[in-house]
């Protein structure tokens, strides 16, 4: 995904103190921010021109500390023809020096009006996301009470007419057939539609129908935390499915593993009451609940009670 400097300036609401249509159509290719404190005093050795710049109180302190000709050779200096933007933050004041060589060198300067740790999150998240390497994966992705499930199986078996169903029961689509997905860090993954499909729902024998329009804005979800995997596959019987929840099956995504819950489709089961159960099931094993260690516990002092009683 290619990401512009004025990409950014519209998601972090950013105001362009300058910056030609060229300069903010210049690209950002790395996911890395900058916070150029020892490049202050002089020292580039290490210095990485190619990232966003985001001067804070701080630096901007500093800044505003030195003579006006030294203020404009540092500023020179860090000013390159790779730099994206340079970024104050805080509405801090923008020195005329910062200008100059901002128009000399050719280099975006924006501001923001929040705390300098803030911006920098909401900055690197956004550009993160962008800039990650997604992985296409055939399934529909749904946003039930919070958590993100991957609905797969096999073509056919009914995926969105169950998504379609779990929108009619108040839960969220945020992307049906095919959704990007893309690691947030090391044990977080996201997904999103990809854009042509944005919103947009495939239910066979009645063709292409728009979820926001249909349902209105509260049925649909830009992107998603993935928590959950589902795997719909047809019912068979001799076939052995878990039955007591202690599979702890996995599938893993772009590097990040995620549970994933098998479950058995036939005539006249409700498949997405039966999803609602395991992602409310799941949530409840993250905040420490699990039922089936519950009913083990209960097992084991049942045999143990027969057993002192047969005694």
């Amino acid at each position: 995904m290619t990401l512009t400097v004025k990409m950014l300036v519209d998601k972090v609401k950013l105001e362009v103190i300058y910056g030609t249509w060229e300069l903010l159509n210049k690209e950002i290719t790395t996911s890395d921010i900058s916070r150029p404190g020892l490049e202050m005093t002089g020292y580039f050795t290490y210095y990485s021109p190619e990232r966003v710049q985001l001067l804070g109180m701080k630096e901007w302190s500093y800044l505003m500390s030195m003579t006006s000709h030294n203020r404009y050779a540092v500023l020179s200096e860090m000013f390159k023809p790779e730099t994206p933007a340079i970024v104050v933050a805080r509405n801090l004041e923008i020195p005329e020096e910062m200008l100059q060589a901002a128009k000399e060198k050719g280099t975006a300067v924006l501001r923001g009006r929040i705390p300098t740790s803030s911006l920098s999150g909401e900055m690197s998240w956004y550009i993160h996301s962008c800039l990650a390497e997604r992985t296409s994966v055939h399934g529909v992705l749904m946003d039930i009470y919070g958590m993100g499930v991957l609905i797969q199986g096999d073509s056919g078996i009914g995926k969105s007419e169950t998504g379609l169903e779990l929108v009619k029961r108040g839960h969220r689509l945020v992307a049906d057939d095919r959704v990007d997905v893309y690691a947030k860090d090391e044990e977080t993954l996201w997904g999103e539609p990809a854009e042509i499909l944005r919103h947009l729902l495939e239910i066979r024998g009645v063709g292409i129908i728009d979820i926001m329009s249909l349902y209105g804005a509260s049925a649909v979800k830009g992107s998603s935390q993935i928590q959950l995997a589902i795997y719909l596959e047809n019912f068979e019987a001799g076939k052995v499915f878990d039955r007591l929840g202690n599979s702890n099956e996995e599938i893993e995504f772009a590097g990040v593993k995620i549970p994933r819950v098998r479950i058995p489709v036939k005539t006249g089961r409700n498949v997405s009451v039966v999803i609602e159960a395991a992602a409310m099931n799941h949530r409840a094993r993250l905040m420490g609940y699990d039922a089936t260690k519950t009913f083990e516990d209960r097992l084991t002092a049942l045999i143990s009670q027969n057993g002192a009683t047969n005694d």
